[in-house]
This record gives C-alpha cells, sequence and structure tokens, in this order.
C-alpha cells in the first residue's frame, strides 16, 4: 500500500510530477495492500495458463495445412478430448500446488526487498533486471533438469512431464507436484539476487511461463520473432529433448543453449541436425541409394 493520501503528496514526497505510468499506478495500487498485489501472481499464471496455448491448438484441431507444415512431429496429433485433458491436469496442479504455493510465500518476497511503492522502474532497469532472471533460471534450472533425468528422479518425479513425447502448449506446465515446487526454487533466485518492483516480478512471472508454452508449442515457425534473441533454443531444441525421452541426455536447457553447449549436452541433437541436413541436400538433389531416388514430387 503506499504512503501517500492523494497524488500530489506522491509527487511533493518525490519532489516532481508523477508520470503518466505512475499516476495510473497511484490509481490502482493507493488503497491495496502488498499482499493484494503480489497475489496478482495468481490471476496472471491462470491466464497464461489458459489462454496462450489455445490459437496454435485451435490451429492444430483445424488441420490448416499453412500449420501443419510448421508442426515439428507431424504425425503425432492429439485430438480434442486428449487436449482437454492435458488442460484439466494442469489445472487441477494449479489450484493445489501452484495456487496456494503463491498465497504462502510472500514472506519469501518481503524479504528479498521487491518493492510496490513509487518511483516506478525504468524501462532499462526492467529489460536488465529481466535479463538477469532468465539468465539464473536458465543456469540453475539446467543442472535441476539434468538432475532429474537420472534414474531415481527421472521414474519418481520427472516422467510425469515426458508423458508428452510430442508436446503441445498445455503441456509446458504439467508436471509432478514436487517437480513444480523443485522447479519454482531457480524462478525464484533472479529477483533474490537482484530486486526489483512488483511490476518487474509480475513480468517476469508471465513471459517465463509464456516462454516455457513457446518452447512446448510442438511449432517451429521460421519467421518467429524468437529466432533473433541469441542463443534461444526454441520449441525444436526442446522437442527433440521430449522425443527422446527418458533416455534423452541432451538439451536439458530451459531458455538458451549456452549450459548444454559448454558442458557438452548438446551433441546428440547437434548429430541429428546434421544428419537430417545432409538427408534434406540428398532429396533436394535425387541422390540415388540402393537403386532408388530420396527425391519425391
Amino acid at each position: 500500500m503506499l504512503p501517500y493520501g492523494s497524488i500530489p503528496e506522491a509527487a511533493a514526497a518525490l519532489g516532481r510530477n508523477l508520470t503518466s505510468a505512475e499516476t495510473l499506478w497511484f490509481n490502482y495500487s493507493a488503497s491495496k495492500s502488498d499482499y493484494f498485489l503480489y497475489c496478482h501472481n495468481i490471476l496472471f499464471l491462470f491466464l497464461v495458463f489458459s489462454l496462450v496455448p489455445l490459437p496454435l491448438v485451435f490451429l492444430e484441431l483445424k488441420r490448416f495445412s499453412f500449420v501443419a507444415s510448421h508442426k515439428i512431429q507431424p504425425k503425432v496429433r492429439l485430438s480434442l478430448a486428449e487436449t482437454f485433458k492435458c488442460y484439466k491436469d494442469v489445472m487441477r496442479m494449479f489450484f493445489l500446488v501452484v495456487g496456494p504455493l503463491q498465497l504462502i510465500s510472500y514472506p519469501s518476497i518481503q524479504m528479498i526487498g521487491i518493492r510496490t511503492g513509487l518511483q516506478l522502474p525504468s524501462w532499462r532497469e526492467i529489460l536488465s533486471q529481466l535479463l538477469v532472471y532468465f539468465l539464473v533460471e536458465d543456469y540453475t534450472n539446467y543442472w535441476i533438469h539434468r538432475f532429474l533425468h537420472n534414474d531415481w528422479g527421472y521414474e519418481k518425479i520427472h516422467r510425469v512431464h515426458h508423458e508428452y513425447h510430442a508436446p503441445i502448449g498445455f503441456a509446458a506446465p504439467y508436471a509432478h507436484w514436487a517437480e513444480i515446487l523443485i522447479l519454482g526454487i531457480p524462478s525464484f533466485l533472479g529477483p533474490a539476487m537482484v530486486p526489483g518492483h512488483i511490476i518487474t516480478f509480475w513480468l517476469w512471472i508471465a513471459l517465463r511461463q509464456i516462454e516455457a508454452i513457446d518452447t512446448h508449442s510442438g511449432y517451429d515457425f521460421p519467421r518467429s520473432i524468437t529466432k533473433y534473441i541469441p542463443f534461444y533454443g526454441g520449441a525444436e531444441y526442446h522437442d527433440y529433448h521430449h522425443y527422446v525421452g527418458r533416455q534423452s541426455q541432451s538439451n536439458f536447457a530451459s531458455v538458451f543453449t549456452y549450459c548444454d553447449y559448454i558442458y557438452g549436452t548438446d551433441k546428440g541433437y547437434r548429430y541429428q541436425k546434421k544428419i537430417l541436413q545432409k538427408l534434406k541436400e540428398e532429396l533436394a538433389n535425387g541422390v540415388e541409394q540402393n537403386g532408388g531416388s530420396y527425391k519425391t514430387d
């Protein structure tokens, strides 16, 4: 809750007039408790989990040809009933685990110093903090994910997430309850190291889940804006990890690819890419093998 009773009082405390964004923030948050503002995360997560995967799910169910050509595993298609079951399972975990976790974790937000007041952060501050959050989460998530692929971690916990060998957007948060709790730690470390404004925290939580939905979408679009993000893994990169399944010791990265490259856990993926590229070139050139031609009409 803001410690100012009016906009003029807030302006006097800041020593300047409020910006348009700060005026909007004052009008919205002045009478609301910090705890209530923090709990907005529950609403944002619900909206992201429910709405962001819908466009591609709709297009896939309609079997539009211009979308089908970009599906990574074209032979695997879920029915509407199977898709809805995935969403119901995610929502069950959301209301039983994710939501309650958000409700009780507010003391940790107070402890690290996430602020709700004025002045609002600049875009430079927001973007630099988000970059730190993504890098910290990506590195720590890499090692936790890698640990979950040992025999015990996979059998007891991580196999639930791998039930979808050809993932869809709704399957991004589909996981064992213990995995949801464990992977909450990397998401919290960045804000704990570089605490910012609650608006930055909201953006971080929403963007991280949107990114997870993108990498689990099952589609690789050549003109996607994420293609221009350095070292971004994307759907094709993570889809390989799900395709290999339990035996996968490759592509553990959650967002960027640098950890897999540094620690050598992308060799299987890069080898497969090399073989597939060679086959595509042979198909394009009509190279004959075993008396026949790869090239088709």
